[in-house]
């Protein structure tokens, strides 16, 4: 029978792990990290049950205003000004060199805090201190609230891009509490010229599904292994470096059991979903011969999964009638989540714009990079192209010419065995041991 003593310590190994449902970057983030909350639950802040009127129509206008920007910027010509506009004011990351002192807080960092100040997030934070616990957040604006409302338990702020803007820092960052995880090694090197201190910046790794791994990567490897003779049918890149192969895998490339599988995941407001239909027009014979699997990702939006569902009609194609034609589409985010996870075990090419799902290079998948959309992804395509993860799209209307050459040569595979080898995929085990064990910095 369990003592107290060892029911107190199991209770002690869990957190409150808390995102915030604006767009799926920080709850793709919070949903890795599930398994450190009680029953796996994530909160989220800005949608939490009881959450004050008040407080939820602030966040609300938040959400509403940049996802009408965002909307705003397909208007030609304007619509792009005005994005880029709002993005320079707001989201603007600076350049890092010359390095100078960053510290002071911009515009929206104060608006943030005032409204702080007049009891925004008090309510959540009480709830919270109930049963206090370490605080594990992906977005900046919960840990400010925990901070300023004096929340008893530490407080851990996960980053979720491969550079950040001042915003995520706190408006006194010399004194600030808050505990940062951080996914690159530039994202540290940011922080400090935000002036947060070097004690309280853990170099973690940025939080991957751990079902997507195994212990010791033995579903990765597995899955890897397989993925690679998809990349490089013509071994030019096996044949070269079979021993690198052989090494990290424990185990040759296998013969696949999936056809070539490519999986275009759109943004959650359904950014860039034309795209998606652009492969499959663009590569309808290769789906409808079984050469080629395509799966579009729709996440939980209705609206995206019938805008694709009419233009794949359109292209002659019918998602429910084309084994080669899949539509990624769940009710809830928890059920999204987990059965893109699943599908990425069998997928070869993740195509994305370069939001969190840069981190996932790390699984040995090679991403190809459709156009940024923000200062932050700007530098995760930096990041992605820098680190030899992922390679830039090219013409759309060519998509099987230039995708063929990738394959015929190598690239890809090579793009995958360097995410694979220099990617970080141990961030749930380093944030959990941060918080539970012992990490230094």
């Amino acid at each position: 029978m369990e003592t107290e003593t060892e029911t107190e310590n199991r209770r002690a190994r869990k957190a409150w792990v808390v995102g915030v449902n604006m767009g799926y970057g920080h709850q793709r983030t919070a949903h890795a990290l599930r398994s450190l909350a009680p029953g796996e639950k994530v909160i989220n802040a800005n949608d939490y049950r009881g959450i004050p009127a008040r407080d939820r129509k602030i966040w609300q206008e938040s959400r509403r205003f940049y996802e009408a920007i965002s909307k705003f910027k397909r208007i030609p010509m304007v619509g792009r000004a005005v994005f880029a506009a709002y993005d320079r004011l707001f989201q603007r990351i600076v350049d890092f060199y010359p390095m100078k002192d960053l510290s002071r807080a911009p515009f929206l960092t104060n608006r943030t805090y005032g409204l702080i100040k007049k009891g925004w997030g008090r309510h959540f934070v009480a709830q919270l201190e109930k049963d206090p616990r370490p605080l594990v957040t992906t977005f900046f604006i919960p840990a400010f609230m925990a901070e300023e409302f004096n929340y008893s338990g530490e407080i851990y702020l996960v980053v979720c891009d491969a550079d950040i803007s001042r915003q995520w820092a706190p408006k006194d960052p010399i004194s600030s509490r808050i505990n940062y995880c951080a996914p690159t090694p530039r994202v540290v090197e940011r922080l400090k010229l935000y002036g947060v201190p070097k004690k309280r910046i853990f170099l973690t790794g940025y939080p991957l599904p751990e079902e997507n791994t195994g212990d010791k990567d033995g579903i990765l490897k597995e899955d890897l292994a397989q993925r690679l003779a998809n990349l490089d049918p013509n071994n030019v890149y096996l044949s070269k470096y079979c021993q690198l192969v052989n090494n990290s895998l424990c185990a040759p490339a296998l013969k696949t059991r999936h056809p070539f599988t490519i999986m275009f995941s759109a943004g959650g407001a359904g950014a860039q979903g034309e795209i998606g239909l652009a492969l499959a027009r663009q590569l309808k014979d290769r789906i409808v011969a079984g050469k080629l699997k395509l799966i579009l990702s729709a996440g939980i939006n209705e609206r995206v999964k019938h805008f694709y569902e009419r233009g794949v009609l359109a292209a002659g194609l019918d998602a429910e009638e084309t084994p080669g034609l899949e539509i990624l589409f769940e009710t809830t985010i928890v059920e999204y989540f987990n059965r893109f996870n699943k599908t990425l075990r069998a997928t070869d090419i993740l195509w994305t714009k370069p939001s969190e799902l840069s981190f996932y290079a790390a699984l040995g998948i090679p991403i190809v990079i459709a156009p940024p959309i923000g200062s932050q992804e700007d530098f995760n395509k930096s990041w992605l192209l820098k680190s030899g993860f992922g390679l830039e799209q090219e013409d759309l209307r060519c998509i099987g010419q230039w995708l063929d050459d990738w394959r015929e040569n190598g690239y890809l595979a090579e793009a995958a065995m360097e995410g694979f080898i220099e990617g970080e995929r141990m961030g749930v085990a380093n944030i959990r041991n941060l918080i539970f064990g012992e990490i230094s910095n």
